[in-house]
Parts: C-alpha cells; sequence; structure tokens
C-alpha cells in the first residue's frame, strides 16, 4: 500500500513539473506554448475565401477529398503546408481568421487568402490583400489585449512563429491576364516593388511583437500544368519570362531577410527553398515517390492545365490515384508534395531551409 501510494504521488509530482501551465481566465497554456500565424495566398490559405465574396475557391468536391472527405476551402486534394506544421508543433490545425465563431487566437489564426499577392492592386476586391490580412492580425491583437492582458498578448505574439508565403500572384496574374502592369517596369523594378512592400508587411508585423518568421520561396510558376497549357505548340517547355521574375523574387528576398536580421533586435527566419524543392519533383517524380510530375490530377486540356477542376465545372478529369501526382489542379500541389516539403522544412538542414529550420524556430 506504501509503495502504491509513493507511486501516485510520484505521478502527480511528475504531471506538475513536465507540464507547466498558465492560465488566464478560463484559458490554460503549457509555459512552452508557441502560437502559429499563417499569412499568404493559396498555398497556405486553409478557408478564408469561403466567407468573402468571390469567385477564387476551393470549397467544392474533389478538393478536400482524400483527408477531410469534403471541401474546406483548401486548394488541394487534402491537407496543406500550415496543416502538417500545426501538427508538428502539438497545436490544433489553424483555422481560418474569418471562420464564423472562431476566436481561439492563442494557437494562432490562418489570415491567408487564394489569389492574394503583396500587392493591393492584385485581383483587387476578390482577394484578402496582404495588407488586409495585417489589418486582420492587428484586430485579433486587440482582441487577445482584452483576453490575456497587455503583457501576456505581446509574450505570446513574441514567442510565436509567423509563416509567410505571398508573391505569387503578383507574378501569376500579368502573364494569365489582360494586365499591362508589366509593360510599366523592368522586371527589376517590378521585383523591388513586390519585395518593398512585402518588407514593410513584415516590420510592421515586428512591430507588433513577430520575432520568428518562415519564409516560402516561390516555386516555378513558369512550369506549372496552367501555364504549360497557354504556351503554343504544346512543346511541353516552361515560360521562361515567368521563370525569370520568380528567380529574381527569390533572389532579392534572399538578400533582404540577413538585412532585416541585422536591423531587427530579435529577428530570425528560416527561407525554405520551394523552388528546388517543386523542380526536382517536375523532373524526378519517381525518386521522390511519384509517377507524374508534369500532368496535374484534376483538370481538363494539355497537362489538365485548364482550370475546371471541380463539380462546379461541366467537364473535367480526374486521375484514379491522386498520391502518383505532384500537381493536384493546374497550379497547386497535392497533399502528399506538401507534406514532403513540411517534413523538410520542420527538420531540414540549410540547403533546403535555412537559417534556421521550422523545428528550431519553436523550440527555441
Amino acid at each position: 500500500m506504501r509503495s502504491l501510494r509513493f507511486y501516485f504521488c510520484f505521478l502527480a509530482l511528475y504531471a506538475s513539473i513536465s507540464f507547466p501551465t498558465k492560465c488566464f481566465g478560463n484559458i490554460c497554456l503549457p509555459k512552452d506554448h508557441v502560437a502559429f500565424f499563417i499569412f499568404g495566398d493559396s498555398i497556405v490559405d486553409v478557408g478564408n475565401n469561403n466567407y468573402i465574396t468571390t469567385n477564387l475557391q476551393a470549397n467544392f468536391l474533389p478538393y478536400g477529398e482524400t483527408f477531410f472527405q469534403y471541401p474546406t476551402g483548401r486548394a488541394s486534394n487534402g491537407r496543406l503546408i500550415p496543416d502538417f506544421i500545426a501538427e508538428k508543433a502539438n497545436l490544433p490545425l489553424i483555422q481560418p481568421y474569418l471562420y464564423p465563431g472562431y476566436d481561439q487566437y492563442v494557437d494562432g489564426a490562418n489570415f491567408a487568402s487564394i489569389g492574394a499577392g503583396v500587392l493591393a492592386e492584385t485581383r483587387r476586391g476578390l482577394v484578402i490583400d496582404l495588407n488586409t490580412q495585417l489589418n486582420y492580425f492587428k484586430n485579433m491583437e486587440t482582441l487577445l489585449k482584452h483576453k490575456l492582458g497587455e503583457e501576456e498578448a505581446k509574450t505570446l505574439l513574441v514567442k510565436a512563429v509567423y509563416l509567410i508565403c505571398i508573391g505569387n500572384n503578383d507574378y501569376f496574374v500579368p502573364f494569365t491576364t489582360n494586365s499591362s502592369v508589366l509593360k510599366s517596369y523592368s522586371p527589376e523594378k517590378y521585383v523591388d516593388m513586390v519585395i518593398g512592400n512585402l518588407t514593410t508587411a513584415i516590420k510592421e508585423i515586428y512591430k507588433k511583437g513577430g520575432r520568428k518568421y518562415v519564409f516560402l520561396g516561390l516555386p516555378p510558376l513558369g512550369c506549372v500544368p496552367y501555364i504549360k497549357a497557354q504556351i503554343p505548340g504544346n512543346t511541353g517547355a516552361c515560360m521562361e519570362e515567368l521563370t525569370t521574375l520568380v528567380k529574381l523574387h527569390n533572389k532579392e528576398l534572399s538578400k533582404v531577410l540577413p538585412k532585416l536580421e541585422s536591423q531587427l533586435k530579435g529577428f530570425k527566419y528560416s527561407l525554405a527553398d520551394f523552388y528546388s524543392f517543386c523542380t526536382e519533383r517536375i523532373n524526378s517524380p519517381s525518386k521522390y515517390g511519384f509517377t507524374e510530375g508534369k500532368i496535374s490530377c484534376c483538370g481538363s486540356g494539355s497537362y489538365r492545365g485548364i482550370p475546371s477542376c471541380g463539380e462546379r465545372s461541366n467537364e473535367y478529369e480526374l486521375c484514379e490515384k491522386v498520391s502518383d501526382f505532384l500537381f493536384f489542379d493546374s497550379v497547386h500541389p497535392t497533399e502528399k508534395a506538401y507534406q514532403q516539403f513540411a517534413e523538410l522544412i520542420w527538420s531540414g538542414t540549410p540547403n533546403i531551409t535555412g537559417p534556421y529550420n521550422l523545428k528550431a524556430l519553436f523550440e527555441h
């Protein structure tokens, strides 16, 4: 009996040591709790566009079919990068900020929007642009202060990790619409404008407490099925003009982040090489467990690159085995591809994500 009593006492002591918590009213958090905030576009939007007036949505089948068994607003067949990161960080799936009734901001929030860009002009009126996402973040900060108190809210925002994946549409849209914006700027000036606006946004988040960031570099947009389907002659070539802009963006982003690190006290970041990740799987799919790296699973026309995927369309083709494909629709990767990338940026080495990986940022 004495040994049993000792055992229970030991368990109680172990629990109190191993799982320290801090409570704010009815909210109790582990002392090592790290929130997760997401800004960006369709690569990371988990459903905000469901709640705005737009035709840029993925809230119909077969989107979401593989994992959730129903459409959630994610532009893929299942989970996205933030979902896998949240799981690894022992967090629940981070909900879209606009989800009705959602206020569990102590875990984080997702402000991303399908089609969004850094520039307010990119798909204006159809998306939640980066500046509006920042305004939502500031509104959320106010609510956190009311709930936790000013000091604790600031601590939570300082300890949090911020995922930023945006810029794709600022380059993609001018090539897929009648926009004349690229005739007004040289490639260098246009990229400078995008990077300059992104830098301003980063500094705004920093002012509110943000110290730890992960940035996703842009993928090879000139090689996605949608773009390949637009190229006359069906040659299989990528669109070099778009590829050039993407490479220039990634190069400039890799230059500006070390500058911010030297200027902003406590600023730490991870820059993930999404470009190389996708290029390797487009060119050598079998090496990474895929059978098809150039044609999408869902769509129509050449490369299934016509964006007709889903029950809103009169006619589209759907592959039999989605896990064989790198691309789910004409632009977006499959859940399997996102999971592979999430694994790499969570614990990868500096050649894929650096100077820190995500595991280090969450545990630091």
